[in-house]
C-alpha cells in the first residue's frame, strides 16, 4: 500500500526524466530519493503487515548474477572505474527487487501499471509530436550523432546549417526539433531523451505498454478507456513508424500477435499478421541505409563472437564490451555472452525463462476462473509484454537496461499478489529445466557462428 506510490514515482521518474528539462532539478538526486521512498514504504507495509517478506522465484539467479558481473569487471578491468558500472547495475537489481516485492495486492499493481502507461504515453505523444514538427538545426556535441543541441534556426538539409550564423568549427545535423528539448536523430528518427534516447529503444518500450491499455480495458470497459485504448494503440503504431525501427514493428507485432493467438489460436496469428501489413509496409529504413545497418549489426556479432572465444567463462567483463568494439553490442545475448561468457549468458536467460513460466502457468489457472479473473487479466498482459520485450532485447543491448528489470520486476509482482491471495500457486524451475537452459546457452553461440559464416565473418 504504502510502497506503490514510491514506486509509481519511480517509474515516472525514469522513464519521463524531467531533471534533463526542468531548470533546477538537474542537481537533485530524485533517483536515490524514489528508490528510497518506495524503500520506506515497502518496510512501512511490512511492519504493518500489508506486507510479507516473499522473494520472487528470480532470486537466485539474480543473486549470482550481479557478483558473476563483478567477478568478470574484476577479473578483466581490475578495480579501476568499477564503483560507477557497479552502482549502475546495483540500481538496477534494487529496481528489480522493490518492484517484485513491495507490489502484493492487484489494487497496488494496477496503480503501478497505471504509472508504467501514463509515462509510456507521455513518451509517445513526446516523439509522435517530434515527428511532425519542423526540421531545424542541431549542433552535434559529442563524438556520436546522438548528443544532439537544437540553436533555433530551420533547415532544409544539414549543409544549410553550416552557413549563416553557424558556430565556428560545430558539427551539424538537420533533424526534427521536438518538446522539451528533444531532437530527433538519423536524419527524422524520433527518439526521447535519458535511458530512451536511442530510437530503437523508445520504440520497444512504447510498444511493450500496449497489453497495459487491453487489460484496463479487459478490466472495466468504459467510454474512456475504449477511446484511450484506440487512441493510445494508433498514436503508438505512428509512433513506432516515425521510429524507422524495424525491431520496435517486431515488438508491436509480437505484443499484438499475443492477444490474436490467445484468442482465435494459429488462426489469429495469420490474422495478425494481415493487419499488420500496413506497419510492416510504412516502418522500418530501406534501401542503402537498412544493408548498412544490417551489416554494421552483423559486424558487431562478430566482435562479440571473437570477445567470447577470446574466454568463454569471464568473458571480457561486465560493461567492457565498448573497450574492445566501438559500438555497443545491439543484441542483449550477444552482450551478456560476450561480458559474461556462458554462465552469464545461462542466468540472463534463466531471468527471462522464469518471467515467462510465471505468466503461463498463472494465465492457465486462472484464465477461465471468473472469480480470479483480474489474475487472468494481468497474466497475459505481462505475458504479452514480455513476448515483445524479449523480441525486442534481441536487436537491442538491453541486458542491463532499467526497462527490462522494470519488466523482469512486474513479472515477480504478480508472483507475489496472487500468492495473497492463493498460497498453492509456486513456481520451481527443475534439473530437466535448467539443462535445457545450458543447452540454449551453450547453442546460441553455436548457431551464431554458423549465421556468421554464411555470412562471410
Amino acid at each position: 500500500m504504502f510502497s506503490a506510490p514510491g514506486i509509481a514515482a519511480l517509474i515516472l521518474l525514469i522513464y519521463i526524466k524531467p531533471q534533463e528539462f526542468i531548470p533546477g532539478l538537474e542537481g537533485v538526486p530524485l533517483l536515490y530519493g524514489f528508490l528510497g521512498l518506495a524503500i520506506f514504504g515497502f518496510i512501512l507495509d511490512l511492519r504493518l503487515g500489508h506486507a510479507r517478506f516473499d522473494p520472487p522465484p528470480h532470486w537466485p539467479y539474480v543473486a549470482l548474477f550481479v557478483p558473476w558481473a563483478f567477478t568478470t569487471f574484476l577479473a578483466k578491468a581490475g578495480g579501476g572505474g568499477f564503483v560507477a558500472p557497479a552502482t549502475n547495475l546495483i540500481i538496477v537489481v534494487i529496481l528489480f527487487f522493490i518492484v517484485a516485492m513491495a507490489i502484493q495486492t492487484f489494487r497496488s499493481f494496477e496503480v503501478v501499471m497505471g504509472a508504467l502507461l501514463a509515462a509510456t504515453l507521455f513518451v509517445t505523444g513526446v516523439c509522435l509530436h517530434q515527428g511532425f514538427a519542423p526540421l531545424g538545426c542541431a549542433v552535434q556535441e559529442g563524438a556520436t550523432m546522438e548528443m544532439l543541441r537544437p540553436d533555433g534556426r530551420p533547415c532544409n538539409t544539414a549543409e544549410e546549417c553550416s552557413e549563416g550564423d553557424a558556430e565556428p568549427g560545430a558539427q551539424y545535423q538537420c533533424e526534427r526539433m521536438g518538446l522539451f528539448g528533444t531532437v530527433s536523430v538519423g536524419r527524422g528518427r524520433v527518439r526521447y531523451r535519458g535511458v530512451l534516447k536511442d530510437p530503437n529503444e523508445v520504440a520497444l518500450t512504447c510498444g511493450a505498454v500496449l497489453p497495459a491499455l487491453f487489460a484496463r480495458n479487459e478490466r472495466q470497459s468504459s467510454l474512456s478507456r475504449t477511446t484511450l485504448l484506440i487512441a493510445g494503440f494508433v498514436a503508438t503504431a505512428i509512433m513506432i513508424v516515425f521510429t524507422q525501427s524495424r525491431g520496435g514493428i517486431l515488438v508491436f507485432l509480437a505484443v499484438v500477435g499475443a492477444y490474436f493467438i490467445k484468442r482465435f489460436g494459429v488462426k489469429g496469428a495469420a490474422a495478425g499478421a494481415v493487419l499488420a501489413l500496413p506497419l510492416l509496409l510504412l516502418g522500418g529504413r530501406s534501401g542503402s541505409e537498412a544493408e548498412d545497418s544490417a551489416n554494421e549489426r552483423t559486424e558487431v556479432l562478430a566482435a562479440g563472437m571473437q570477445m567470447f572465444q577470446g574466454d568463454p567463462i569471464l568473458g571480457v567483463g561486465y560493461d567492457q564490451f565498448q573497450n574492445h568494439h566501438h559500438l555497443t553490442a545491439h543484441n542483449s545475448f550477444m552482450l551478456a555472452l560476450a561480458e559474461m561468457g556462458l554462465f552469464g549468458l545461462f542466468l540472463f536467460l534463466a531471468l527471462l525463462y522464469v518471467s515467462f513460466k510465471i505468466c503461463i502457468l498463472a494465465l492457465k489457472r486462472y484464465d477461465r476462473s471468473p472469480e480470479a479473473k483480474v489474475a487472468g487479466v494481468w497474466s497475459m498482459a505481462v505475458l504479452a509484454a514480455f513476448c515483445g520485450v524479449s523480441i525486442g532485447s534481441f536487436f537491442l543491448s538491453f541486458t542491463y537496461h532499467q526497462v527490462l528489470w522494470i519488466y523482469l520486476g512486474l513479472s515477480g509482482a504478480l508472483y507475489g499478489v496472487i500468492r495473497r491471495h492463493d498460497t498453492t500457486f509456486g513456481i520451481k524451475v527443475g534439473l530437466f529445466e535448467h539443462a535445457l537452459l545450458g543447452m540454449a546457452a551453450v547453442g546460441f553461440p553455436v548457431v551464431l557462428k554458423l549465421f556468421l559464416r554464411a555470412k562471410g565473418h
